[in-house]
């Protein structure tokens, strides 16, 4: 069990520097300037209890919902559904004809809320990694991951 949390540990941690050094680093950059893209944060009595946003993808006529998050201390009180249901309105408001998702979240109740929304299960990918996995023989003993994606249509194109 120590092993697990271990490297349970280690790979988060790496996880999260990574994203603070990334899109989250440059919130406006990456979300806010790019057309078709944009990032709410949920406010409940002047703290941020909730994040989500969108990423639009030309090319596939897709938007991502990325970095969908909600404080622990409220979850289960309809923040992630409403998050979720503004990506969905900006998807269809700028004539997106999909919003996709991709999740490494092992409970169900994730699930069971992109379900709630609307998206469809479309596949899994085994001993994903996260940027920080070494891949060594005790980290995949110890620490693996399932990568879900999700796919609501909008429309068809």
């Amino acid at each position: 069990m120590g092993m697990r949390y271990y490297f349970s540990r280690k790979v988060i941690l790496h996880y999260l520097d990574c994203a603070l050094h990334t899109d989250m680093s440059d919130i406006e950059q990456y979300y806010m300037k790019p057309p078709g893209s944009c990032f709410w944060v949920a406010v409940l009595d002047g703290n941020v209890v909730g994040i989500v946003a969108a990423r639009g993808n030309e090319e596939d006529n897709t938007v991502e919902l990325r970095r969908m998050s909600v404080d622990s201390n409220y979850r289960g009180k309809g923040i992630a559904k409403a998050l979720g249901r503004k990506v969905l309105e900006f998807a269809m408001l700028n004539n997106y004809s999909s919003v996709v998702l991709g999740t490494t979240a092992v409970k169900m109740a994730a699930h069971k809320l992109y379900e709630s929304l609307g998206f469809k299960h479309v596949g899994v990918v085994e001993h994903y990694a996260l940027p920080g996995m070494t891949h060594s023989l005790l980290e995949r003993m110890f620490f693996q991951l399932r990568y879900h994606r999700y796919r609501l249509q909008l429309r068809e194109e």
